[in-house]
């Protein structure tokens, strides 16, 4: 942070006799994640058409009344499709990270981002929050709760055993590719 060769800097400043609460960049916030998303989404649809064609020829020079009894000309067509389809997905998420203060916009608002790193064993599992924090919605011991936080993203990725079992290796995506069924 520069001076101004001033001894008093009124961007950090501090009372004595004040609740510690997170307003600058570096400050610390911990942040309670409780997050429920569910949506669910259905889809109906149905087309049809249908089609008829019909011809005949009573007279027509070079043909005998007998060729020309056989020569009937007629078509029809039908075309139906029906689809549906339905999806349904729930999501809960619930925890609790401490994320630093990276940013504070000209409103007061707080530009919070943090990153948990737990291993157990051979398995890795990162979490990374970011989002904008009002400071009013600031509760005594500097703690926020997710649904209040603004611009939120939250993202959960692990490493280990697990997830190399549930992906595919390169052969089957390879022959997927080659051979989509």
């Amino acid at each position: 942070m520069g001076g101004n060769g001033a001894i008093y800097q009124a961007s950090s400043y501090r009372p004595l006799f004040e609740d510690y609460r997170a307003r600058m960049v570096g400050d610390t916030l911990t942040i309670n994640i409780v997050e429920n998303v569910s949506a669910t989404q259905t889809a109906n649809s149905t087309v049809g058409k249908t089609g008829k064609v019909e011809s005949s020829a009573s007279a027509l020079s070079g043909l005998s009344a007998l060729g020309l009894s056989r020569l009937g000309i007629s078509g029809s067509s039908a075309n139906n499709f029906e689809g549906k389809g339905t999806t349904a997905t729930t999501n809960q998420f619930s925890g609790t990270i401490t994320a630093t203060v990276v940013g504070v916009l000209p409103n007061g608002h707080l530009l919070v981002a943090g990153e948990k790193q737990v291993g157990v064993n051979q398995r890795v599992d990162v979490l990374r929050f970011t989002g904008q924090v009002d400071p009013r919605a600031i509760a005594p011991g500097n703690t926020v709760q997710s649904a209040q936080i603004a611009n939120v993203r939250i993202e959960n990725r692990g490493r280990g055993a697990i997830e190399d079992a549930q992906g595919m290796n390169w052969l089957g995506r390879f022959f997927l590719n080659l051979l989509p069924i």
